[in-house]
C-alpha cells in the first residue's frame, strides 16, 4: 500500500513539473505603448487655467489592456499575442496629461488626487479605439470630450473627436502603429480646443 501511494504521489509531481514546464515556455503576448504626444499645434493660444484629467470612461470592451480588432461593425475580437502596457483609459489619460503639459500654455494640468485648485475638468468618454476592417484595415479612434467648469458645473463646451488611419501592414506593431497615430491625431485637437476654450 505505502509504495502505491508513493507510486501515485511521485506520478502527480511528475505530472504537475510538465505542466509548469509547458506553461513556462508559453511564449508572453508583445507589450505595446502610445507614444508621448508632442507639444499641440496651440499656435498662441495659451489659459492660466488649472486643468483635471480624471479617467476616461469606456465599455468593458475597452476597458483593459487588450487591443480591439472588429472584423465585421459587429463582431468584436482582440489582437493575438499583443496587449496594451496599461488599461488603455488609464494609458490614454496619462497621455493627454503629457499633451496638456508639454504645450506649456495651461496653468496647470493633473490627475485627481494631485492637490489642484481646478478650473475645468476634461471629462473624456472613449468610443472607438480599434481596428476596423471594413472596407480597409483602419486605425479608429474616437473620443467624446466635454470641458466642465469645475466651479459651477456648467459644461463650457462638448464635442467629439475622431480620427482614421490606414494600416501599412498586417502584423501587430503595424496595427499598433496606426493607432498610436490616430491617438496623437485626436489628442492634438483635444488639447488645442480646449486651451482655445477655455
Amino acid at each position: 500500500m505505502a509504495r502505491s501511494a508513493t507510486a501515485r504521489w511521485s506520478g502527480l509531481m511528475v505530472a504537475a513539473v510538465a505542466l509548469s514546464a509547458c506553461a513556462s515556455l508559453k511564449t508572453p503576448p508583445a507589450t505595446f505603448e502610445l507614444s508621448p504626444p508632442g507639444p499641440a499645434s496651440v499656435g498662441s493660444a495659451s489659459t492660466r487655467s488649472q486643468i483635471l484629467l480624471p479617467e476616461p470612461t469606456a465599455t468593458q470592451t475597452l476597458d483593459s489592456q487588450r487591443i480591439v480588432v472588429k472584423p465585421t461593425p459587429q463582431t468584436i475580437e482582440n489582437l493575438a499575442d499583443s496587449q496594451w502596457s496599461d488599461r488603455l483609459p488609464r494609458l490614454v489619460q496619462l497621455r493627454l496629461l503629457q499633451a496638456f503639459q508639454n504645450t506649456g500654455r495651461i496653468g496647470a494640468a493633473g490627475v485627481p488626487g494631485q492637490g489642484l485648485a481646478i478650473d475645468y475638468q476634461v471629462v473624456t468618454e472613449l468610443r472607438r479605439f480599434e481596428i476596423a476592417f471594413e472596407p480597409g484595415a483602419t486605425a479608429v479612434v474616437e473620443i467624446s470630450v466635454k470641458a466642465l467648469n469645475d466651479r459651477t458645473g456648467v459644461v463650457r463646451g462638448t464635442r467629439i473627436f475622431r480620427a482614421n488611419v490606414p494600416v501599412a501592414n498586417g502584423q501587430p506593431s503595424g496595427y499598433v502603429t496606426a493607432l498610436d497615430q490616430a491617438f496623437g491625431q485626436v489628442a492634438d485637437e483635444i488639447v488645442t480646443w480646449m486651451i482655445r476654450l477655455v
